[in-house]
């Protein structure tokens, strides 16, 4: 076996959660430096609140070093963080469920007194699509969301939702269908890719 040696700053993720699983801070918090910010507006679409995302990030970052030993690289560091933010956004919205409303949530709920056609019409087309990507089912918003939005391959999709690579492309196809019927109706040419 031969070793190489690189600068600390270009070591590839695995060698730098190869790092962690040996205790070093430094590389937690180069990981960190690398992936916080997609960790963050990936968890940020799937909850829809910057505070619950801003914690569960930090929580991710403290499970990769208390797991770093147990990840067996069969997959990008990426899709490993981006499946353990998943976990932890859908067990913090379980959560949130479970706890009643006070006065002062009830009030930070958004008044959707426009009907989609007007809500559409006030913004652009890429704004329109987001609010269409997200008034989708969990199920077909992850699909798009990670497809797109992060740049994930099918497989990668598959593996962070922990689902059949068929079942992926089944909801990427009814989610694709439903965004563009969505911005058909709404007056936008039919752009979905």
């Amino acid at each position: 076996m031969v070793a190489t040696t690189t600068a600390p700053g270009h070591q590839s993720d695995h060698e730098l959660v190869a790092r962690v699983a040996g205790g070093d801070r430094a590389a937690v918090r180069l990981l960190f430096t690398r992936h916080h910010a997609r960790v963050y507006r990936f968890v940020a679409r799937q909850t829809g609140s910057e505070m619950m995302a801003d914690d569960i990030a930090n929580e991710v970052f403290l499970e990769v070093w208390r797991q770093a030993a147990a990840f067996e690289g069969r997959s990008e560091v990426s899709t490993w963080l981006l499946g353990i933010a998943r976990f932890k956004a859908l067990s913090a919205l379980r959560k949130k469920k479970e706890e009643w409303l006070d006065d002062a949530d009830a009030a930070a709920i958004p008044d959707s007194a426009d009907t989609p056609e007007v809500a559409v019409m006030k913004d652009d087309k890429a704004s329109a699509l987001r609010r269409m990507v997200n008034a989708l089912p969990e199920e077909h918003r992850s699909v798009i969301d990670l497809a797109y939005y992060h740049a994930k391959s099918v497989a990668e999709v598959a593996e962070i939702l922990s689902i059949p690579v068929a079942t992926v492309k089944t909801r990427m196809f009814y989610a694709r269908k439903k965004l563009g019927e969505a911005l058909q109706a709404a007056g936008f040419e039919r752009g979905w890719p």
